[in-house]
């Protein structure tokens, strides 16, 4: 299994980050523990909107992503991924 960040109570609003191109970029991590560190350093940004970790199968997220051409990113137990400074 594997973790997204989603609009609270709404699993298809998946949250995305923009990359320094320009591009949203849908972070999926591997670990639980990752998801919710993240989660919380989120709640800290101003005009956070409410969201909550949605678990969810690879192989569905993966595809579903390909199948849109939208871009994805495993963060795996070994990377750290640091919140945008704000949202906008």
């Amino acid at each position: 299994m594997m973790y997204i960040l989603t609009l609270k109570d709404k699993p298809d609003g998946v949250f995305s980050v923009i990359s320094d191109e320009g591009e949203q970029i849908i972070p999926i991590f591997e670990c639980e523990d990752d998801a919710e560190r993240y989660h919380m350093q989120m709640e800290m940004i101003e005009d956070y909107p409410k969201m909550q970790i949605y678990e969810i199968e690879e192989e569905v997220i993966v595809n579903a992503c390909e199948e849109r051409d939208q871009k994805y990113a495993i963060i795996t137990i070994d990377d750290f991924l640091i919140p945008p400074k704000d949202l906008r």
